[in-house]
């Protein structure tokens, strides 16, 4: 008798394990699993550098307002700050642009052999790091979503953008134009494309399926790039 209950309970056991075991692995394949969405965008069909593509959940828009009023702000675990940096080379911010998500610390290391003074009026954050060189500026936390247009008051051909956007999923085009954003499980997703010289914000509301294909957005024409400018003369520029 004993010895029956006994092959009962490793029997029960064993099939509880087994439970166990498939359940963790459910749960573990739901974590990783996700989605790699691909965004290639252009100026007039040529490929476009530095442009700024976010997206976002059409769900997890829809339901914001929902879900902050479900939570207490007071009960939500505060992340880790995230980091990045915009260094100074040849008399220039590199790179040229960054995307951060809200919240991020920026440091602002200064390459160069001079010194430099880098500061923005832009609204999403107004600062300024008075002249220094190498890593002795503090970092500045960017905590408002927004276009940060960078200045330096020595070298005024210098010129940067930091993108603050309020997602977490995000990247900035290379030289072929392309985006790939690795990101978690949605049905449809809020596709966001900038840039630095353009004269528009492309939004739209994209399927998920249409995302994992590639989605091809064309900014139109571009401003002319500030930094490619001629110089002009100290007299040229009295009747400016």
């Amino acid at each position: 008798m004993v010895k029956n209950n006994l092959t009962l309970f490793s029997t029960s056991l064993y099939r509880a394990g087994r439970c166990l075991a498939l359940v963790l692995c459910v749960l573990v394949a739901a974590g990783v699993h996700g989605a790699v969405l691909k965004v290639h965008v252009t100026s007039n069909t040529v490929p476009l550098q530095d442009a700024v593509v976010s997206v976002r959940s059409a769900d997890l828009t829809a339901d914001l307002t929902a879900d902050l009023t479900a939570h207490s702000p007071a009960v939500q675990p505060t992340p880790a700050p995230v980091t990045a940096a915009m260094d100074q080379r040849n008399l220039q911010f590199s790179p040229n642009v960054i995307a951060v998500q809200t919240g991020t610390l920026v440091s602002f290391p200064n390459s160069d052999d001079v010194r430099h003074h880098v500061y923005s009026f832009s609204p999403a954050k107004r600062f300024e790091l008075r002249l220094y060189h190498g890593t002795t500026a503090d970092p500045i936390k960017f905590d408002t979503a927004g276009k940060v247009v960078l200045g330096c008051n020595i070298h005024d051909s210098m010129l940067g953008y930091i993108f603050v956007v309020d997602t977490p999923f995000f990247a900035v085009t290379g030289e072929d134009g392309l985006a790939a954003i690795k990101t978690d499980d949605a049905s449809e997703w809020v596709v966001q494309v900038e840039h630095p010289r353009s004269k528009k914000v492309w939004q739209q509301s994209v399927p998920a399926a249409q995302l994992k294909n590639g989605l091809s957005v064309d900014l139109g024409g571009l401003t002319p790039d500030p930094r490619k400018a001629k110089p002009i003369s100290e007299l040229d520029a009295l009747f400016k």
